[in-house]
């Protein structure tokens, strides 16, 4: 299976440059004189072959100083460069709700797990947009929920592993018998030579070693290429990520390449210089390291709150694949938020294709009610507020025609109708509207600002506002004060 699925991707993607002949020139580069004029199959005009990346085997790290002074904010430098559009017909996510997501939060219980992963299959539909799903091996619990899950029998989403760039751990892989993992692979010299005390040949060899090794169990491997936004991306990343094109060739076995922007120093900026530039990695990756659309994946984190931006362009430069948590959950500040992408994708592509939102609510609601974690109220389509108005010009026009203040049909696509809070500066036009859609009045039967039941509220509300309230007002205080005054009126809402 895993040699047809290589052929399909070899069939979509053609190289449109050759690299024979380059090991026997003394340097390993080509000089502008020996580059062959080539076709680009993609736009049918003539180019120039592209240059042939080796590895750069430094002394000292580069750690980019000038752009990332410890001392002070990191700088975004640019040199105009532009790349153009290039997002590939078919785009999905992934999620790291159990890998990544656990890392800042007291770990899910097995029966957690399999709940969550049941909600994620049914919110990516039947064409499976949410393709896969990481899990750790390290604790029974983990492995328990990892054979859970695939006991579910789902194609979508598979079920991988992640581990780090070791024997010992490649262990776990064999023994549950996964079909892909996704390996640690540090790529910055923050990390080579700061933390594993490598120099970059060392650890280029010390990584394609384990690669190699997953590759002759039969095992596909997904390399994680850690903070490459402060990465040498033509003096490391794109050597190494050619290497391992050349082990996929030699094993037929698809190799995916994760984009990690660990500490969410990513930037979406047209022109914006490596190793900062989303578009500029994500370029280099495809076009300078062969490496296909299918398999190429974004992995952000929010530290400079452009996870979502940065997890949309990498789609529209390139990538395939976008990483995500749900709700965002992660290291530090977080990941690209699973839900978020889910719009995005559906303003990309004109559509849900399959996936149901609805669920998206379902699993808010569970993480507060089961799990316990509190979802800031504010946060988009998950927060308690987060289509609730509650200024009394909005709430206006909400009566007149909810599209003026609300987003989308927020009721049809996350089971959330739109909502006004009554407070001090609802007005009538508010409450009309709240008592409409708390108690889900037909049309027919919707109460307009001068209902008399609206105005005895009004007085009420505006009274306790006047006593000194600072609280918007409860869905039970008000059902309560709304069955006293149709009593007082004799009156019913469904009259």
């Amino acid at each position: 299976m895993q040699a047809v699925i290589y052929a399909m991707i070899k069939k979509d993607y053609t190289t449109e440059r050759s690299r024979e002949g380059t090991a026997a020139l003394d340097d390993g580069k080509r000089s502008a004189a020996m580059r062959e004029v080539v076709m680009n199959k993609k736009t049918n005009l003539l180019q120039l072959e592209e240059h042939f990346y080796q590895l750069v085997d430094v002394e000292e790290p580069n750690v980019f100083h000038n752009l990332f002074p410890y001392s002070e904010i990191p700088k975004i430098a640019f040199n105009d460069r532009i790349v153009p559009h290039n997002m590939p017909e078919n785009i999905w996510i992934t999620d790291t709700t159990f890998r990544d997501g656990q890392q800042s939060r007291a770990p899910y219980t097995t029966e957690q797990i399999v709940t969550i992963y049941d909600y994620l299959h049914r919110l990516g539909g039947p064409n499976g947009m949410i393709r896969q799903s990481e899990f750790f091996l390290y604790s029974k619990k983990d492995r328990d929920a990892v054979y859970k899950c695939m006991e579910r029998g789902y194609q979508f989403p598979e079920v991988t592993s992640w581990i780090r760039a070791s024997k010992e751990d490649f262990k776990l892989v064999k023994e549950i018998g996964m079909k892909e993992t996704g390996i640690l692979v540090s790529c910055s010299d923050y990390h080579i030579f700061l933390k594993l005390k490598m120099n970059r040949r060392q650890a280029m060899e010390h990584y394609l070693s384990v690669v190699r090794d997953c590759l002759e169990e039969g095992i596909s491997v997904r390399c994680h290429l850690e903070d490459i936004t402060r990465a040498d991306i033509y003096g490391y990343v794109v050597p190494f990520c050619l290497e391992l094109m050349k082990l996929m060739e030699e094993y037929k076995i698809p190799i995916k390449v994760r984009a990690c922007d660990t500490m969410g120093y990513g930037v979406n900026y047209p022109g914006a210089v490596i190793p900062r530039s989303v578009q500029g990695i994500i370029y280099a990756l495809h076009t300078h390291a062969g490496v296909p659309h299918e398999l190429l994946e974004w992995h952000g984190h929010n530290d400079f709150y452009k996870a979502v931006v940065n997890s949309t362009t990498a789609w529209l430069y390139g990538c395939s694949g976008v990483n995500t948590s749900l709700f965002g959950i992660g290291e530090r500040t977080g990941n690209t938020p699973l839900e978020a992408m889910v719009f995005e994708y559906a303003q990309l592509k004109g559509g849900l294709n399959g996936m149901d939102t609805t669920v998206i609510t379902e699993l808010a609601e569970y993480y507060e009610k089961e799990i316990g974690y509190h979802i800031p109220s504010r946060t988009p389509f998950v927060g308690k507020n987060f289509n609730v108005t509650r200024a009394g010009v909005h709430a206006d026009g909400l009566l007149k025609n909810e599209e003026i203040y609300n987003i989308f049909d927020t009721d049809k696509f996350l089971n959330r109708p739109v909502l006004c809070a009554v407070s001090n500066t609802s007005g009538l036009a508010g409450i009309a509207h709240w008592i409409n859609s708390y108690y889900k009045l037909p049309e027919d039967k919707q109460l307009e600002k001068s209902s008399p039941l609206v105005h005895e509220l009004k007085i009420w509300v505006d009274q306790q506002y006047e006593d000194g309230r600072v609280t918007v007002m409860t869905d039970n205080e008000l059902v309560a004060k709304i069955g006293e005054v149709c009593d007082k009126l004799n009156i019913s809402l469904y009259d």
